[in-house]
């Protein structure tokens, strides 16, 4: 499977996973694409929202560029989201982290 195919198939399963919680959300379609900081996905309830980066890999490290985590911090800030990482391991469960989490 193409790597960018597999990427949109993870971020619109984490999608239906936020509504079985009874969150709503959205994928950012093209959101790599845009001139303009995106998250790959949108999801919020009635007390919280997050912006969130995916990435689902193969290995057991997952690399982020400071780049990219800025642009998800910035893109949160002015839309009063929570800025945070998806990562899935393989077919494995979901893992979240913030950015302060990461190590960069």
């Amino acid at each position: 499977m193409k790597q960018k195919t597999k990427g949109t198939n993870a971020e619109r399963e984490l999608v239906h996973m936020f509504w079985e919680v009874g969150w709503a959300a959205i994928r950012v379609a093209g959101s790599g694409s845009s001139p303009h900081p995106s998250p790959d996905v949108l999801a919020g309830n009635a007390v919280r929202r997050v912006a969130i980066e995916c990435k689902s890999i193969k290995d057991k490290q997952v690399y982020l560029g400071k780049d990219e985590v800025q642009q998800l911090q910035y893109f949160a800030g002015l839309f009063g989201a929570e800025p945070w990482v998806g990562v899935r391991f393989g077919k494995g469960k979901w893992f979240f982290l913030t950015p302060e989490d990461l190590h960069m």
